[in-house]
């Protein structure tokens, strides 16, 4: 009698999958442990550089219509905040956003490499499925890790200098109210939201990004892609998942502010929002999240790409 395994063990007919589990390099191992690394690294440097862009973005998010609307658009956000709380009112709630960048991007990072080292072909590279698929794991990763309680505290800040009287002294005396008052499910607010967004926000930047490089390169894997077009390359995928998931981060953002209570859940925010302030109110805050994004996500695909030269160089 046979004892070969019957054909449907191995639904997905990719022999080189299994091949690449069972007989990785030596070496191979270290790609998840330098993406982490230079993930961590790249999140601190790029928050510090980006920091005012998200902070009007939230604010215009949080914004709602009739007698509660404060802003008139970016440039009113910006003047209203420096001439209230000084240049530095800009930067409220970039410790929340500093202690969630860097493990964010190690995780996200992290994962890419690690999910492309058990999807990647023989020679190296990704199918597109394959890119979309990588990218996508390490999203959901950094929002069920990294992005849900940290974005929750960062829209929570924000919205608490919108009131009268903002109740936060600091990072951890704000994390220590919001606990308190609303248990550690408080500081985890909007998590199916921020899958979708994280989700699809890296399945968009790291197909674009990835499909780009490949473009590139022309089939010659060991060339090098110059710094200046990492950059330019993440600027385009960083715009392509602005136009693609801006919805998302809008209801995320609803659902995670100090009025999250009004709404039910996450298709409750959708329907909500649609009903009362119109389907232009899921694209608020487009502009200052373009402009964020792009330079964000140019920024990191640089200083990443930059720290896994180095550490390919002197870490084999």
């Amino acid at each position: 009698m046979s004892t070969q395994p019957p054909p449907f063990v191995y639904p997905f007919r990719r022999p080189w999958l299994y091949q690449n589990c069972a007989a990785a390099p030596a070496g191979g191992g270290n790609k998840g442990l330098k993406g982490i690394i230079a993930g961590g690294i790249t999140g601190g440097i790029e928050i510090c550089i980006t920091f005012p862009t998200e902070y009007v973005k939230t604010q215009l998010q949080l914004d709602e219509k009739g007698d509660r609307k404060k802003y008139a658009g970016i440039v009113d956000c910006v003047k209203k905040t420096v001439k209230t709380h000084g240049f530095f009112g800009l930067y409220r709630g970039l410790s929340v956003l500093l202690y969630g960048s860097i493990p964010k991007s190690a995780v996200r990072f992290g994962a890419f490499e690690t999910f492309k080292g058990l999807m990647q072909r023989p020679d190296g590279t990704l199918s597109p499925g394959g890119r979309l698929l990588c990218g996508l794991g390490a999203g959901v990763c950094e929002a069920i890790l990294a992005v849900t309680p940290m974005e929750t505290i960062k829209v929570k800040f924000i919205n608490d200098q919108r009131s009268g009287s903002p109740r936060f002294r600091g990072f951890f005396h704000g994390v220590g109210v919001i606990i308190k008052e609303q248990g550690v499910g408080g500081i985890y607010k909007g998590l199916t939201a921020t899958i979708l967004k994280q989700g699809s926000n890296q399945a968009i930047r790291f197909f674009v990004m990835e499909t780009l490089k490949d473009t590139y390169k022309g089939g010659d894997k060991n060339k090098q892609v110059p710094k200046y077009m990492v950059g330019i390359f993440g600027a385009v995928a960083g715009a392509a998942s602005v136009f693609g998931n801006t919805p998302l981060d809008v209801v995320k953002t609803r659902m995670q502010g100090l009025e999250a209570h009004k709404y039910k859940s996450t298709v409750d925010c959708m329907t909500k929002i649609w009903t009362q302030e119109g389907p232009r109110a899921f694209y608020k805050g487009t502009v200052p999240r373009l402009g964020r994004v792009c330079l964000d996500v140019a920024i990191t695909f640089m200083i990443y790409d930059s720290f896994m030269d180095l550490f390919n160089k002197f870490w084999p």
